[in-house]
């Protein structure tokens, strides 16, 4: 089963909490034990897993992705977001989730990040649930 998530971003870089909207997705398919893989298909986002308790921590990874990988520099890329083809390979286009009991099994800080590196835009993010 493929559900999709739209989401609407806001800024040229962010990271939004799409923890709750996973989670909606997941109340509606009756699974309740299994595992959950979240793609995003688009060459300028990504999908990743951190700390949600203090924004400082999103603050933080955003700083040095800018700082490893500056807007401004010699790239060869004629659309001119080279740096966010860049940060969304290094973050990821994927992550796995185990499902139990009908719940996600994160951690008691992670949260499900979408990263944004070339917004603001319309985005997807593809979420499928298989059951063990």
């Amino acid at each position: 089963m493929i559900k999709t998530i739209s989401l609407k971003t806001s800024a040229r870089t962010e990271m939004v909490d799409v923890t709750a909207l996973v989670e909606r997705e997941l109340a509606g398919t009756g699974i309740s034990e299994g595992r959950v893989i979240l793609y995003v298909p688009h060459t300028t986002a990504a999908i990743t897993i951190n700390e949600g308790a203090d924004p400082a921590v999103k603050a933080d990874v955003l700083m040095m992705l800018n700082r490893i990988v500056p807007w401004e520099a010699d790239y060869k890329h004629q659309e001119g977001n080279s740096p966010a083809h860049v940060k969304a390979t290094l973050v990821g286009c994927s992550e796995a989730v185990l499902l139990s009991k009908g719940r996600l099994l994160l951690g008691t800080w992670q949260r499900i990040f979408f990263c944004e590196f070339d917004g603001p835009r319309n985005r997807q993010i593809l979420l499928q649930v298989s059951s063990c």
